[in-house]
């Protein structure tokens, strides 16, 4: 063991909690500094109706270039004033560029624990975390860049800080050789696609229950719109309650956070479907058969067949919208099962993880 590189590791490792949680911080305040309902009710209700079919809304921008008048110029020959930015998006600002920073310690720390201990640093719970939780923050980022849709980042930033805290305390072990079932170069395809493959379908997952919350909402103000054609002036001022009541009016639109969670996924799911028969021929290769049952082989199948029938879900229109959310949670929920409760409390064939 090299001393040197594992006190490397550990210290990134803390450096890479530290600004995660820093992040999350800044993701929460700038998530409660936005207003909900500010969607006019009739916008609401095209992108109700479209999250509900499981497309996207076209919405159409009013205002613009020819509403504007020479008053908003302000004196000829002079600039208008730049817009000062809204204290709560510097903090959405600060918390990306923090992400980024606890990313870049996060993956220093993985390097440098693989350093240490001379091999793939996958052998244990503590280590899987550590690489699931990187991958999981990078997908975030990367969906951060294509879609801006900041507001998500507190919930994806949450179960990120728990479950590396987690690996810090509970199932922190010291860098040491693995047991020789996971000396074998299956290690790095297997347990490397689980783990990268896993973290993503996290995030489709996470990305699914933000979609129920906000289709609920939209679903709320779609309704205050249509009350309108009754009473205006007791429709608008539902409206209003309904925005300002909830915070889930603050969280991307449903068509966002379905096409994130659907687009993710099909990305995920070929990576995890090689990874589970990565698994079986590394399991015939060790154990002298392909499939055994065990009870992480059999979860780890049972969240394929979810995640297949979401997908299958999803090209059927009859089940897009809510019906294929709730499959993608489900799938969210069998993920975390099989990486906490198979590892820590069932014993198998898998219970080399570091804890028993």
């Amino acid at each position: 063991m090299n001393e040197t590189w594992a006190h490397i590791s550990d210290l990134a490792f803390e450096a890479a909690l530290a600004g995660y949680v820093v992040a999350l911080v800044c993701y929460a305040i700038e998530f409660a500094s936005r207003r909900g309902g500010d969607v006019p009710a009739d916008q609401a209700s095209v992108t109700a109706e479209a999250a509900r079919r499981g497309g996207t809304s076209t919405l159409t921008r009013t205002g613009g270039a020819a509403a504007a008048n020479f008053g908003d110029i302000g004196p000829i020959g002079a600039l208008p004033a730049k817009p000062a930015i809204p204290w709560g998006d510097r903090f959405g600002r600060a918390a990306v560029v923090v992400t980024v920073i606890g990313l870049a310690a996060n993956i220093l720390s993985i390097v440098a624990r693989g350093l240490a201990a001379s091999r793939l640093p996958l052998g244990n719970m503590y280590e899987f975390t550590s690489v699931f939780c990187a991958a999981a923050v990078l997908c975030w980022v990367v969906i951060l860049y294509k879609t801006g849709a900041r507001t998500m980042g507190m919930f994806v930033m949450l179960p990120v800080v728990i479950l590396l805290f987690v690996a810090g305390t509970v199932l922190y072990v010291p860098a040491a050789p693995v047991v020789p079932a996971l000396n074998s170069y299956w290690k790095w395809i297997h347990v490397t696609t689980v783990s990268l493959s896993s973290s993503v379908l996290m995030v489709s997952g996470a990305a699914s229950v933000l979609y129920l919350l906000r289709g609920r909402y939209d679903r709320q103000q779609a309704a205050s719109a249509s009350a309108g054609t009754a009473n205006m002036p007791q429709a608008a001022q539902a409206g209003r309650d309904v925005g300002q009541g909830s915070m889930f009016g603050r969280l991307p639109s449903s068509a966002t956070l379905d096409r994130i969670a659907y687009r993710t996924a099909i990305v995920a799911f070929p990576v995890y479907t090689f990874a589970v028969i990565a698994g079986a021929m590394w399991a015939e290769v060790a154990w002298g058969r392909y499939w055994g049952w065990d009870p992480k082989e059999t979860c780890a199948f049972i969240t394929w067949v979810i995640y297949a029938s979401y997908l299958h879900a999803r090209s059927t229109a009859g089940w897009r919208g809510r019906r294929a959310a709730w499959i993608s949670v489900v799938g969210f929920v069998s993920i975390l099962f099989n990486l906490f409760f198979v590892n820590m409390v069932v014993s198998g064939l898998h219970s080399y993880a570091g804890l028993n």
